[in-house]
């Protein structure tokens, strides 16, 4: 099957198109395709529920809460925003201890980093090791070390063998082939401590994203399924039942995935509400001039 094409009209027209590729995986095997499913591309923040599988193993003490804005992209929203702050205490660190930067367009503090969760996650993780948190974010540190065997072991592929980069919050990240991105999903809820990030992640799909974000408006759309956006125009979900998907789009624009998504997931027997396969593009009156959807 052909990547799945989706176009912007505006008054009917077609504007421009973008292109998603898009895998599933079930015990395995590649049971639905759109595109190249071997496609290489960064897992960015799609990883982060198995970037966080170290820390649920060696924190019983953290609840879901402190799990899912572990695994979060979050928005800055004041919910989010607690649960960092909530992470930080518990590790314990303070927001000083961060290390991801600054999100331009927010307040020039490191929590309101849509990955401050993340490297939160990582400062507790550090404490329950007993090692040294300054530099938890360079590739050579234990977490960063602990996490490429993680991705590793999950995407069964040879650690030596995956090319690694540096993410916009600063910590590692990996290429992989899409279907091995999918496959890792997939064995997500046989993976050791798992089921503690999947269980967060569901019970706090607002944590997860946001309001408006894709990865919370499949979880609630779909309840049991775990998803998770990452940059780039990519998304990554685990179905109940242990399917496994990875959606890209080519151009790295995030506009296409939902519409692709909507298509795709028709192919594994589920349907999405229509806000997921028709949206409105919306001029600066609120007046509708057009759509994204799926050819």
């Amino acid at each position: 099957m052909e990547a799945i094409s989706v176009a912007v009209r505006r008054g009917g027209s077609v504007e421009s198109r973008h292109r998603v590729h898009a895998v599933a995986v079930r015990d395995g095997d590649v049971i639905a395709a759109a595109g190249d499913p071997w496609l290489v591309t960064v897992f960015r923040s799609s990883a982060k529920p198995l970037q966080a599988l170290p820390l649920a193993r060696s924190r019983e003490d953290l609840d879901s809460v402190d799990l899912a804005i572990a695994s979060a992209s979050h928005q800055a929203e004041p919910g989010q925003l607690d649960a960092v702050r909530a992470l930080l205490a518990k590790a314990p660190a303070t927001e000083d201890d961060l290390e991801c930067g600054f999100d331009e367009g927010r307040p020039r503090k490191r929590v309101h980093h849509n990955c401050s969760g993340k490297h939160a996650g990582f400062l507790a993780l550090c404490r329950a090791k007993a090692w040294e948190s300054e530099g938890y974010r360079l590739p050579e540190h234990p977490v960063q070390l602990a996490v490429l065997a993680e991705v590793a072991a999950a995407t069964v592929s040879d650690p030596s063998q995956i090319p690694t980069a540096i993410d916009g919050c600063g910590v590692v990240t990996f290429a992989l082939p899409l279907e091995r991105m999918a496959l890792g999903f997939s064995r997500l809820p046989r993976l050791d401590g798992a089921h503690r990030v999947l269980e967060a992640m569901q019970a706090h799909p607002e944590l997860v994203g946001g309001d408006g974000a894709l990865d919370t408006d499949l979880m609630r759309a779909l309840p049991g399924w775990t998803a998770k956006r990452g940059g780039e125009g990519l998304l990554c979900a685990v179905a109940p039942e242990g399917i496994g998907i990875a959606l890209k789009a080519e151009d790295g624009n995030p506009r296409p995935l939902r519409p692709a998504l909507a298509r795709f997931i028709t192919f594994l027997g589920q349907d999405l509400p229509p806000g997921f396969s028709y949206i409105e593009v919306v001029n600066s009156r609120g007046e509708k001039v057009g759509e994204v959807s799926a050819e």
